[in-house]
């Protein structure tokens, strides 16, 4: 992790600092910026993020999906807590803060809206992230890059269905066109964009082509980030400012919901028999979000200055802090995992065969003095 991604939480919380200053002294600016709009789409903010999320979808190798079939398990419970857990617990997490215990201390305008941020935030999985978080627990990495491109395809899919599903129980209005045209946008668009970027540099260059062209790209697209976050709080600064405590509300959820789901994952891995190196990054994946992606479709559904923008704002800031105490978590209870009676028997069961070639090579070389001295 670079220093920059390692202090990602301090550089948020000086770009919210930073956009609540500049709104509050030059509204008529940021007003105009955001009056730039087609089809209610900010077109300032959908180059910005078009800058966040395609540098990290140029790393995803969809060829990879081919390797699912290996760690069959640690798919199956990450997509399982991904798609049929996350979402649905956060509603319910939502549901209770937010329009319960927390309604008194928040804007009563917004409780909707901030309930929608966080069902947004929760129904994209991390894509970009994992692969640190991944590195860090000394994780499987085709696993982690055959289940992130697996997330990818489910997510042009689900993600539409899943947030019109969940806002729709939540009695909130959302115009299906315009969460078909976020999904479009942010989605579909951008992967295959980087997708003809990644075939056509490795196919006329290789991929050290590839790597330098990601080395360039990466701190744009975490300065596109953090210009969007200064954008995004010059528009609610003042909300913010008559309301301090709306962040620290809204995080609550979603720190809770983080380790449910990375529990959740870590625990069903080790029932199912998986190895560690697989539950780690199963456990990261389950519990992080894709917010470049949320934060999209936050202001293209709900607006600028909207509970629900700054409800996945929080999930940013939360983010970098809290997946590395999950990393930390995982990492000091690999012992207790792989005491687990279902992945000691397995790893009994299955030798792998370059395993046993080294094991066979070990046995010949230690033999050999005792040969020579019978000769």
């Amino acid at each position: 992790m670079s220093l920059f991604e390692r202090f990602l939480t301090f550089w948020v919380a000086l770009c919210i600092v930073a956009g609540i200053a500049l709104g509050h002294a030059f509204p008529a600016t940021f007003q105009a910026v955001g009056s730039m709009e087609v089809a209610h789409v900010n077109l300032p903010v959908a180059v910005l993020i078009w800058l966040m999320v395609i540098p990290m979808l140029v790393k995803i190798d969809f060829a990879a999906l081919h390797r699912v079939k290996e760690h069959w398990r640690g798919i199956g419970v990450t997509l399982f807590v991904n798609w049929a857990v996350k979402p649905f617990s956060m509603a319910l997490l939502g549901w209770l803060f937010v329009g319960y215990l927390f309604r008194p201390l928040l804007p009563a305008t917004q409780i909707d809206s901030y309930i929608a941020g966080l069902i947004i935030l929760a129904a994209a999985p991390c894509t970009a992230m994992v692969f640190v978080w991944s590195q860090l627990t000394k994780g499987e990495p085709h696993f982690t890059l055959s289940q992130v491109a697996l997330n990818d395809v489910v997510m042009v899919f689900a993600f539409a269905p899943i947030v019109g599903l969940l806002l729709g129980l939540s009695a909130i209005t959302v115009p299906s066109q315009t969460l078909l045209l976020s999904v479009v946008l942010y989605i579909v668009i951008p992967v295959f964009i980087a997708q003809a970027v990644r075939r056509q540099l490795i196919a006329r260059r290789g991929h050290a082509a590839l790597n330098r062209l990601l080395a360039t790209l990466q701190p744009a697209s975490l300065v596109a980030l953090l210009a969007t976050l200064i954008l995004l709080f010059a528009f609610q600064g003042e909300e913010i400012l008559a309301q301090p405590m709306v962040i620290a509300l809204l995080a609550v959820p979603i720190l809770i919901q983080v380790y449910f789901n990375a529990g959740l994952a870590y625990f069903l891995n080790r029932a199912a028999g998986e190895a560690h190196r697989v539950a780690a990054p199963s456990a990261l994946i389950g519990a992080s979000n894709f917010f470049e992606l949320a934060v999209a479709a936050a202001i293209s559904l709900f607006g600028f200055k909207s509970g629900a923008a700054l409800a996945t704002v929080v999930g940013v800031l939360v983010e970098v802090p809290v997946m590395l105490t999950v990393v930390w978590i995982v990492n000091g209870t690999r012992g207790w995992y792989e005491r687990g009676g279902a992945v000691r028997r397995l790893a009994t069961e299955v030798i792998h065969p370059e395993m046993l070639a080294r094991s066979a090579e070990r046995i010949i070389e230690f033999d050999r003095p005792r040969n020579r001295d019978r000769s």
